[in-house]
């Protein structure tokens, strides 16, 4: 199980992800209305993670830019080498 923080920026013209530091930045083209960025954020990290949807959890930061995600079926070396 590993732990990552994770800043967003939501409604941009793609889909990226950065590392800068030990944040992960990640823009995201989905709104920030009723979850729909979070739910693309989940899709787009365990795609990127080669994990399951299930695997990747929003523990603290639903309604912010800034969110701890907890990612399992990883250890903290596996995630940051896939990053």
């Amino acid at each position: 199980m590993a732990r990552l923080s994770v800043r967003v920026r939501a409604g941009v013209s793609s889909d990226e992800i950065s590392m800068e530091g030990d944040v992960l930045h990640v823009r995201l083209t989905a709104r920030p209305v009723a979850g729909q960025a979070n739910k693309r954020l989940i899709r787009l990290l365990a795609r990127h993670l080669s994990v399951r949807q299930a695997d990747v959890v929003i523990l603290h930061g639903h309604t912010s830019r800034d969110k701890l995600i907890e990612v399992t079926g990883v250890s903290d070396a596996e995630l940051r080498a896939r990053l």
